[in-house]
């Protein structure tokens, strides 16, 4: 059975990990003043109050548009271009949060659909979480852009549907893959001696109920 999902206590222990950049979410000076800038107008002290101006400010500002170089969570682009999909929301997110000392990091997987029991599933979806009062606190801002009524819902909360692949940006698996860590794994990555091979992915689920089991 799988369930909504809330605010939660680190089982790790390691968040300040989350603090540090990658290579399409830079913590730099232009994103700290940003930050900066945005916390300040908002007047926001906490972490939680921090982060929610950051939220508001991504959603406000950006344009779910899948045109332009979307799709690869590049912070800078998406800061930019003000739009992308959902990994250039989330990317912006979570650079900005490093930037103002809140760990944040990304994940990745797929919204099953809710209106039917079986079939496919239209590709991935990312979302993110930040840390704040001793919890991590899922957020989902493409999302949030969309379904304005839902952008308090989506503000520490992820519906019972989503199923998570992958957490992080510049994963490095053993053996590590010819072309180097992989920014998100969103689908398999395949090489034929050291050459990326292109790998047709198709997505499908059954729901299981309580008589099937």
């Amino acid at each position: 059975t799988r369930h909504e999902k809330a605010p939660y206590p680190d089982p790790e222990g390691q968040v300040t990990r989350y603090l540090a950049a990658n290579s399409l979410l830079p913590v730099n000076t232009r994103f700290r003043t940003l930050a900066a800038d945005i916390i300040a107008k908002r007047q926001a002290t906490s972490d939680l109050e921090k982060a929610r101006a950051l939220y508001d400010y991504v959603s406000d500002n950006l344009r779910y548009a899948k045109q332009g170089t979307y799709g690869t969570g590049d912070a800078t682009y998406a800061c930019d271009a003000k739009s992308g999909n959902c990994t250039e929301f989330h990317s912006l997110f979570i650079s900005l949060a490093r930037s103002a000392g809140i760990p944040a990091r990304f994940a990745v997987g797929a919204a099953i659909p809710a209106n039917r029991n079986e079939g496919g599933v239209d590709g991935y979806h990312c979302w993110a979480e930040f840390y704040a009062e001793g919890k991590w606190w899922p957020v989902d801002i493409s999302e949030a852009n969309k379904y304005a009524a839902l952008s308090t819902y989506y503000f520490g909360h992820h519906p019972a549907n989503r199923i998570e692949f992958s957490r992080g940006r510049d994963i490095a698996p053993n053996p590590l893959p010819a072309s180097g860590p992989i920014n998100f794994l969103a689908y398999p990555v395949f090489e034929i001696n050291g050459q990326p091979q292109q790998v047709k992915t198709r997505f499908t689920f059954n729901r299981i109920t309580d008589q099937d089991s």
